[in-house]
């Protein structure tokens, strides 16, 4: 209530301003809140800018970079002006009196409230509408650049006669005008409407005229302007029925034209752009007509024509005449799609052969010496083997390889020989002492490569490696051991300062070294170093001692984040493997080059068609899709990441390629030439993995020719799962040195099998010739197996495997105490019309963590091998004798051989006769220290028995036992092999 008089009632309250102290305080912390929001954003841009310049890649930072501010700022204008001239123009059009209704006296208030800040909220509008259309656009940068630099591909589709480039860059820029158009139109019209409404040219209430003749001329074109709009989005789609999707029979991202798209919405496309461009042009008329009754009732026929023409005409002509007939109607486009499919995933030089399934060889034993030239039979399994390797060949806790090694072709004795190798990478978890300074300064880097036989295992079922140890040694020769990059290199390291790093640790203690390589960004320039604080929110990288003159950070090290960091515009496979390369350790990344707007071809989705069963346990095997969704793919690139300076080389490797070719011209001296890729590194390229699963899935449908057989769905394919665990996924593809009967020598290849849709029984073996640098690299061959007849798929044959009695009872014996038994993967292997299956077993139990390998299934023409040695599983298939490489288990009984009248011999054999029994007996008893001691006291005695022997036959002496070719004692004196652990 108000004073009323009387004079004070109290004491008076005053409430003033905040003291200067305080102002000035309060100024100081928003300026440096301003500053600290600065300084961050610029953290981000500056350290992205030092690390591209460090990789020497600096160009694709600023193309990319300036075509976002481009298309940000253009568009973002556009869009301003488009929304603040309609606004201005809307106000300068507002009549000059508003009508006296009890509307326009509510809209007074609002109108005198804002007067005074007309300007500002008009920028404030036309500033937000920008920002947003702009942060739009500048997403746009791809589409951008593929239109401006597009190659023409050289092909038309069979439709309207335009180059494939149209649908793959041309199409989609003009679709992104096109709904910039709309957005622009529609946010026109809105602001333009409010305006008038505002100001009094729009009534809703108010007697008389709804709208005076400025408002509806202004409206009117605008709406034009959307319906002509409209009319553009009607003849694009025209063009889009091309590259439309659609579930269709067989597939379910059918892409192209059917019988319907031809017949009913192609003409009713045409026709509605018709009336578009009419209805628009009376929108166009009402300036002078100055009535919008004409552009409504034209307005209204284009969406009746809509609904007519263009949704319930083509279900007629689907219903009537294409269903009775479907066949007869839809082959010709079915064609049009089998052709372009085809073609658009590489897969149309695909040569499919008729393959028996069975041996006509009556005499079987004829067959086992044909199996070393069709296949070297790789039995480690390098998806299972990486615990084999961790243990043997970890030495130091702070190394780790990955969980899934890889398979490349090394010589041996002159010959290429398949080998499973993996890097000791850094590992942190397993430092000794975890603190900012072990984690990033000290502990930096792995060390060596290690290698093993692909086709061998050791009498203990341990790999036979050709390269290990630490520092490691073999047959690599002399290399660059220090992996600074790695997959398993996921954490920043700060090295070449003061701080010494650990090189590897021997006998002698710890080695130390420091980084003499120029990759990464140095940190002497103390505002770098404010910017990598603020970039990785670590603050002692400010101010440490640690860092001092020559330090430089190493960050984006695995080699997939590199590649597709220099390369954005690519899609990289999933496996970056390693390679002894000229002296160095060299990271191989296959990447891609894709569409999705290859005219008639289907679309495939990248995540699902290159999962199996290894990404389904490991998510960094998966492919890193930049277009999850695509109908083109290439492997037009082949990359390289220098393991010690984390140097990236991409190679053009497909030089037909216009997708690669546009990319190329848009970022131009980035992709060397195919000719610099040098003989060595030619020697590890391979086929890639994930494009290989993308061209399976697609021949699971797309093997056949002919639209009939297409559309009866009758030789429609799958992936099987892989049988060889529980994760129901597919089973993945294998690299393998085989031969396909068409060929006369082995070749390294990748390889898969198929069974017909909702069966288990074979339907074909596929295999790819991934030898790079030959004349038949990338040749996919397809034996096919007859429909009449069954033959088992890897489904059916593991089922064989255990479903046998004997075999059954010696997987239980292997699974004895707490032991388990890993199967490898199943190999299928083409033998004189029939299909050898090989699959090694291994077993991990006991004291042990890693697996080894035990046994060895083997199954050809109905006849089923379970042995020690895979020579001997092949001799027992084929009811043949030979030597074997390896010895028999330790179940055997056999005596030792006789011992030789040399004492000597005759007293290390006795004493190997002990250590082997020795050992049975620790066997028993799951007492593995005991078995351990006893296996070394054997390998000593056999030792010194096969010395003294070598000895008297030098001296004319008498011979005793005999030795493994190469001097290599037998592993047990009755010729058995040492007892396998379970690990």
């Amino acid at each position: 209530m108000p004073d009323r008089g009387g004079g004070p009632t109290g004491p008076r309250i005053r409430v003033g301003r905040p003291s200067r102290r305080v102002r000035t305080l309060l100024m100081t912390l928003g300026v440096l809140a301003v500053l600290g929001m600065a300084f961050t954003m610029f953290a981000g841009f500056w350290t992205d800018w030092l690390w591209y310049r460090s990789v020497n890649y600096s160009s694709v930072f600023t193309t990319t970079l300036w075509t976002k501010i481009g298309l940000f700022f253009v568009f973002g204008l556009l869009m301003a002006l488009a929304v603040g001239f309609n606004i201005w123009l809307a106000h300068r059009l507002r009549p000059p009196l508003s009508a006296m209704s009890m509307e326009q006296q509510n809209l007074d208030r609002y109108r005198m409230g804002i007067a005074p800040y007309k300007k500002w909220l008009l920028l404030g509008i036309t500033a937000l509408v920008g920002l947003i259309a702009g942060a739009s656009a500048s997403g746009q940068w791809r589409t951008w650049l593929m239109w401006v630099n597009g190659v023409p591909f050289g092909e038309k589709d069979p439709q309207f006669n335009l180059d494939v480039s149209f649908y793959a860059f041309d199409l989609p820029w003009y679709r992104f005008l096109l709904g910039f158009g709309f957005a622009a139109a529609i946010l026109s019209v809105i602001a333009a409407a409010l305006t008038h409404y505002l100001y009094g040219g729009l009534r809703v209430t108010s007697p008389g005229a709804r709208a005076t003749a400025a408002a509806t001329g202004h409206l009117s074109v605008l709406i034009g302007i959307f319906v002509a709009l409209k009319a553009v989005a009607y003849w694009l789609d025209r063009y889009g029925l091309a590259v439309k999707s659609s579930d269709f029979r067989a597939t379910d991202n059918w892409t192209g034209l059917r019988y319907v798209d031809a017949n009913a919405y192609l003409p009713a496309k045409t026709i509605l752009f018709c009336i578009a461009v009419i209805c628009a042009l009376l929108f166009f008329a009402t300036i002078w007509r100055r009535t919008w009754q004409l552009p409504v009732i034209g307005f209204g026929l284009m969406v009746l024509s809509a609904i007519l023409i263009g949704g319930l005409y083509p279900a007629i002509v689907q219903k009537f005449q294409v269903q009775p007939n479907e066949q007869a109607k839809e082959a010709p486009y079915v064609e049009k799609n089998l052709e372009a499919t085809r073609q658009a995933y590489g897969i149309d030089g695909t040569k499919v052969t008729d393959y028996s399934g069975s041996s006509k060889t009556e005499d079987k034993t004829t067959l086992r010496d044909d199996v070393p030239d069709t296949a070297s039979i790789r039995i480690m399994d390098p998806n299972i083997v990486s615990p084999t390797f961790q243990q043997l060949q970890q030495i130091r806790n702070y190394y780790a390889f990955p969980n899934n090694l890889d398979v490349d072709r090394y010589p041996k004795d002159g010959k290429d020989q398949d080998t499973v190798i993996g890097l000791r990478e850094l590992n942190l978890a397993g430092i000794p002492k975890k603190n900012w300074i072990n984690n990033h300064f000290r502990y930096t880097h792995g060390y060596g490569v290690v290698a093993a036989e692909g086709t061998s295992a050791d009498s203990q079922g341990r790999p036979n490696f050709t390269e290990s140890d630490l520092p490691s040694e073999g047959d690599l020769g002399t290399y660059e051991q220090r992996v600074y990059y790695g997959e398993k290199t996921t954490t920043y390291s700060i090295v070449g300062g003061p701080q010494k790093e650990i090189d590897y640790s021997d006998d002698n203690g710890e080695k130390t070294t420091s980084y003499k390589g120029d990759s990464g960004v140095d940190l002497s320039n103390p505002v770098n170093r404010a910017a990598y604080a603020v970039a990785f929110g670590e603050p002692q990288i400010l101010y440490s001692g640690a860092i001092g003159e020559g330090s430089r950070i190493l960050y984006n090290r695995t080699p997939k984040e590199r590649v597709e960091a220099v390369a954005p515009w690519l899609t990289i496979d999933g496996d970056a493997y390693p390679a002894v390369v000229n002296g160095r350790i060299q990271w191989i990344v296959d990447a891609y080059t894709t569409t999705n707007g290859y005219p008639y071809s289907s679309r495939t989705t990248l995540g699902d068609t290159t999962a199996d069963s290894l990404t389904a346990t490991n998510d960094s095997r998966a492919v890193v899709a930049q277009q999850n969704q695509v109908n083109y793919i290439r492997n037009s690139v082949k990359a390289t990441v220098d393991a010690y300076s984390g140097e990236v080389k991409l190679y053009q490797w497909d030089t037909k390629d216009p997708v690669l070719k546009t990319w190329m011209k848009a970022f131009p001296d980035t992709v060397e030439p195919k000719s610099d890729i040098s003989k060595d590194l030619m020697d590890h390229l391979r086929y890639p993995q994930d494009l290989f699963k993308v061209q399976r899935e697609l021949l699971t449908r797309y093997h056949v020719k002919d639209a009939t057989t297409f559309l009866s769905g009758s030789e429609v394919w799958q992936v099987p799962d892989d049988p060889t665990n529980r994760s129901g996924s597919a089973v993945p593809p294998y690299y393998l040195s085989m031969k396909m009967p068409d060929q006369k020598a082995q070749a390294f290849s990748l390889t898969t099998t198929f069974t017909p849709n909702g069966r288990d029984n074979l339907s074909a073996f596929m295999a790819v010739d991934a030898e790079a640098g030959t004349g038949d690299y990338g040749k996919i061959r397809i034996l096919k197996l007859p429909t009449n007849t069954t033959v088992n798929g890897p489904k059916q044959v593991q089922s064989q495997f255990n479903s046998q009695e004997d075999i059954a009872e010696s997987i239980r014996l292997l699974r004895g105490g707490d032991s388990e038994v890993e199967y490898g993967n199943l190999l299928t292997v083409p033998l004189d019309g029939g299909l050898l299956y090989v699959e090694p077993v291994y077993v991990r139990g006991g004291g042990l963590k890693y697996p080894l390998l035990r046994k060895v299934l083997v199954t050809y023409g109905g006849q089923t091998a379970f042995e020690n040695t895979l020579d001997e599983a092949l001799n027992k298939v084929f009811g043949a004798d030979g030597p074997t490489t390896e010895p028999p288990d330790e179940g055997d009984t056999t005596q030792p051989p006789p011992t030789s009248d040399n004492p000597t011999v005759q007293q290390a054999l006795e004493d190997a006769q002990k250590a082997f029994d020795a050992g049975q007996e620790a066997l028993k008893k799951n007492d593995w220290e005991a078995y351990g001691k006893a296996q070394k006291d054997l390998e000593d005695a056999l030792q010194r028995a096969e010395d003294a022997q070598s000895e008297a036959s030098r001296s004319g002496g008498a011979g005793g036992g005999e030795s493994k070719p190469g001097g290599k004692p037998s592993s047990s004196p009755s010729g058995s092999p040492s007892p396998k652990p379970s690990s």
